[in-house]
């Protein structure tokens, strides 16, 4: 007697519904961690990108012999023969003041600032 046995196995329905819930609960875990990173990340750079144009007004003062009552433009900061090559944008979508020669510049968004 020449018996040939074929043994198949797969996966049961129970166990792929068990194995995709199992990511999904990991998927929502993660998400909201990513998120908060994200957000983070915008808001430090964002702090960088205002300390660099702070930079540049006190250089800006100095070179042009302003005061800190004087109020730099764009054209006076940003270009490629100025201290800034391109006027940097926040990581987040906000918009940047100048502001006067002493005040600190700022982001329009809440919470980016330094």
């Amino acid at each position: 007697m020449n018996s040939q046995s074929c043994k198949k196995s797969a996966f049961t329905l129970l166990e792929i519904m068990i194995v995709v819930t199992i990511i999904g609960v990991l998927a929502a875990m993660a998400v909201p961690s990513f998120q908060k990173s994200l957000a983070i990340s915008r808001r430090n750079a964002c702090i960088i990108n205002l300390k660099n144009i702070e930079s540049a007004k006190v250089q800006w003062m100095g070179a042009e012999r302003k005061t800190e009552a004087d109020t730099p433009t764009d054209e006076d900061l940003f270009g490629e023969d100025k201290f800034i090559t391109a006027k940097p944008a926040c990581p987040a979508g906000g918009t940047y003041d100048l502001r006067a020669g002493a005040a600190k510049p700022m982001c329009s968004i809440p919470g980016h600032g330094y």
